[in-house]
């Protein structure tokens, strides 16, 4: 395992992150040249049409899958189409909109008061930074990360959902569990152009080949040449 030294940091986007050597960052290149070759249409799953539809769909996939929520949104998107609407609604008349995804109760609270804040305090506008989304009831980095790179093509972080956080430890990117840690290590080790598709492309991966169960270690060329998991499976 390549040997990651948290000395001497170095800052990228507004974060002190941990130096990483030539050899880490030439090798997460070669990664990311294989992840672009294997998954060049990856994209967000969750389905919206605008800024804020974008936030409500990624506060709904908390604890649930981005199919689950992409059948509940059409029709809250349509009773709700605008942030003063939620504004205005209390979390009892969203409730039955997402009545079929977990946590529906407290979603429908982070949603209503998510709203309320981008209408009082962002003038009825999604607002475009890190520091302002992370103001909103219920929006932690892994949203505003969503958000941020695909509503407004802005890559400010990586998203690290459970997909990412295996991935991570599986090809030697990260020795940490705790998902800021995560994210930094991959901020350090790739380019900031592609933190948003490199999030992508790493839970597309994560779906379809390296499961948390029944992964598929030993039959795909990027595990086989990366993940150390993969060759054990393989023997």
């Amino acid at each position: 395992m390549t040997s990651i030294t948290m000395k001497s940091p170095i800052r990228k986007a507004g974060f002190t992150l941990p130096k990483k050597s030539k050899t880490d960052t030439a090798r997460a290149r070669r990664i990311l040249d294989g992840f672009y070759k294997h998954y060049p249409e990856a994209h967000c799953e969750l389905k919206y049409s605008s800024p804020h539809e974008l936030l409500v769909a990624t506060i709904l996939s908390a604890q649930a899958t981005d199919v689950g929520v992409n059948k509940a949104t059409p029709k809250l998107f349509n009773a709700f189409p605008a942030p003063a609407d939620y504004a205005s609604a209390g979390p009892a008349e969203i409730e039955p909109y997402i009545h079929s995804l977990g946590f529906f109760r407290n979603k429908s609270k982070a949603i209503h008061l998510a709203m309320k804040a981008v209408l009082d305090d962002f003038a009825g506008e999604v607002p475009n930074t890190m520091d302002d989304l992370l103001k909103l009831f219920g929006v932690a980095r892994k949203t505003a990360n969503v958000v941020l790179g695909n509503a407004f093509g802005i890559n400010v972080g990586v998203v690290v959902d459970t997909h990412v956080i295996r991935l991570s430890g599986r090809f030697r990117l990260s020795a940490h569990t705790n998902p800021t840690k995560i994210e930094l290590d991959l901020m350090a080790l790739f380019p900031r152009p592609h933190w948003t598709m490199l999030g992508h492309m790493m839970i597309f991966h994560g779906r379809q080949v390296c499961r948390a169960r029944g992964a598929l270690c030993a039959q795909h060329p990027l595990c086989q040449k990366y993940c150390s998991n993969a060759r054990e499976r393989g023997k």
